[in-house]
């Protein structure tokens, strides 16, 4: 992972004298790495990342390249891309796919507890039923008894994982709804 120090080796007071090759070129392959994170990045998740088309173009023709060479080369030009933007905002979003955001953390932990609480009460399915009218609350059912069962006969707990893929699922659906709704002013990007 890149650190955000990697970005800017160099504070305001040093700006007197211009940044040392080493910083620049420190700077320069931390820009290359994060460009190295995007390119291993599905299409769906690079669209969610905030970054300039042309940079964006440039990923995706790095990602088709096969030859050793076409894609190094295609890397530096990523790289050079990135000079010119702030890649705080990328590195924010990679850090969200990581899960090492405080925000990806707090929703996992969220969707833990919500899963928890509905295998020991059914009731929690209303809370379930509100948050996400479109959930299928039969399947969810389902999921339950047969967690309750696996864990009864000591069993491994499909089911109990499952229903935490179909709540993180529903709480994705419901963010990515949302950021289509706001993202129509840029259609290539939705």
């Amino acid at each position: 992972m890149v650190s955000r120090s990697d970005f800017h080796d160099y504070s305001d007071d040093d700006m007197l004298e211009p940044p040392s090759k080493s910083s620049r070129k420190r700077a320069m392959h931390a820009l290359q790495d994060l460009g190295q994170q995007l390119v291993e990045l599905s299409v769906e998740r690079l669209r969610k990342v905030p970054m300039p088309e042309e940079l964006f173009d440039a990923v995706r023709d790095a990602q088709r390249f096969t030859s050793h060479e076409a894609r190094r080369r295609q890397m530096q030009y990523i790289g050079k891309l990135m000079r010119n933007i702030d890649p705080e905002p990328i590195q924010a979003q990679l850090d969200v796919f990581n899960g090492v955001s405080a925000a990806e953390v707090a929703k996992q932990h969220r969707l833990e507890k919500l899963r928890v609480d509905f295998i020991d009460d059914e009731k929690v399915l209303e809370k379930i039923a509100s948050t996400w009218p479109h959930a299928d609350l039969q399947h969810l059912r389902t999921l339950r008894r047969n967690a309750i069962k696996e864990r009864e006969h000591n069993k491994p707990p499909k089911s109990f994982r499952e229903i935490f893929r179909v709540l993180r699922e529903l709480e994705e659906g419901t963010v990515a709804a949302e950021d289509e709704s706001t993202d129509y002013d840029n259609p290539e990007q939705a």
